[in-house]
């Protein structure tokens, strides 16, 4: 796309009944790559029923040509940092470098604490948790011998030979999140930002911090690549599009649709609107939307598939 701008689709993976084929979901990012969409992503959890996310990516991997395949979120918390450093590298292989693991730690309430409760893992230092694990996958993809890690929560005297990755050093890493040492990691240790601020200012001010921590680490200008998850709805007007949003919402997170606006960005309305509120994020400095779709039912999800690949060509810097 012009001015270096991509946008991506979220799948949905959560298999809700028996009538419910998960192989569809690969028909799905087929569609979304022909359409013109630059990325697909799923979601980790262990809360609803879903396709184990690097799961399915390997599945996409033959199916698709071009697409990035990424995590909006992988939740490393939920695996064995080993396991989870082969099963990245092999995706990374098996889709000839096209993936980007989004991660994150969780946040407190619904979606955050029970993953560590599940996983026997303690809910304190998180972050820092996150950052050491991935400081060992980056250790194994290093292309130097493995050697031996020891760091303050993992340690292993003796690393086994990695999977090798496609890329050198291994796939990107990207970091969901929002609070001041969210963004301070991400400037310093990270390769991209995908947060869901509900103000463009909120985004703009969060970039402005990670591109000073990335600097005062002396990586070089661009290091981050600037992303935004949000989620989408087209209707014929913003009344209807809320109005249509507003089960979708409470059924995902328990909340109503003027709770979760508070916290996470959620578009909808005519084509216009949305394309107007996205433009809005691009010049706060957005680079990579990826969009999730505000609907359980699979043929409106397919409409709605089609209605945000006709905004892709209007989704520029120019006004």
């Amino acid at each position: 796309m012009t001015d270096d701008i991509r946008i991506g689709v979220l799948l949905d993976t959560t298999v809700r009944g028996s009538d419910d084929d998960p192989r569809e979901l690969i028909a799905f990012a087929v569609r979304a790559e022909r359409l013109g969409f630059d990325s697909v992503w799923v979601n980790d959890t262990l809360l609803s029923p879903q396709i184990e996310p690097l799961t399915l990516l390997a599945a996409l991997a033959p199916a698709t040509e071009r697409v990035t395949l990424g995590t909006a979120v992988l939740m490393p918390v939920l695996r064995r940092p080993l396991t989870a450093a082969r099963a990245l590298a092999s995706v990374d292989l098996l889709s000839g470098g096209r993936l980007i693991a989004g991660l994150g730690a969780g946040f407190p309430g619904r979606f955050g604490r029970p993953l560590y409760d599940l996983s026997e893992v303690p809910w304190e230092r998180r972050f820092a948790r996150l950052d050491e694990t991935v400081a060992l996958w980056r250790h194994l993809w290093s292309g130097e011998p493995s050697g031996s890690f020891h760091g303050e929560f993992l340690h292993f005297d003796a690393l086994p030979e990695p999977t090798r990755t496609y890329r050198p050093g291994g796939p990107p890493l990207w970091l969901g999140g929002a609070s001041p040492t969210a963004l301070a990691r991400t400037g310093r240790d990270y390769d991209g930002w995908l947060p869901y601020p509900p103000e463009p200012a909120e985004y703009e001010n969060g970039l402005v911090q990670i591109r000073s921590a990335s600097s005062a680490a002396g990586r070089a200008p661009g290091a981050v690549t600037p992303a935004l998850y949000v989620t989408v709805l087209i209707a014929e007007d913003a009344e209807r599009g809320r109005a249509e949003l507003a089960p979708y919402i409470k059924g995902t997170y328990g909340l109503s649709l003027e709770e979760l606006s508070k916290i996470q960005l959620l578009l909808t309305g005519t084509p216009e609107d949305v394309t107007s509120g996205l433009r809005d994020y691009l010049a706060a400095g957005a680079r990579h939307i990826v969009c999730r779709i505000g609907t359980t039912d699979p043929g409106k999800r397919i409409d709605q598939l089609g209605h945000i690949a006709e905004l892709i060509p209007g989704l520029t810097l120019s006004p």
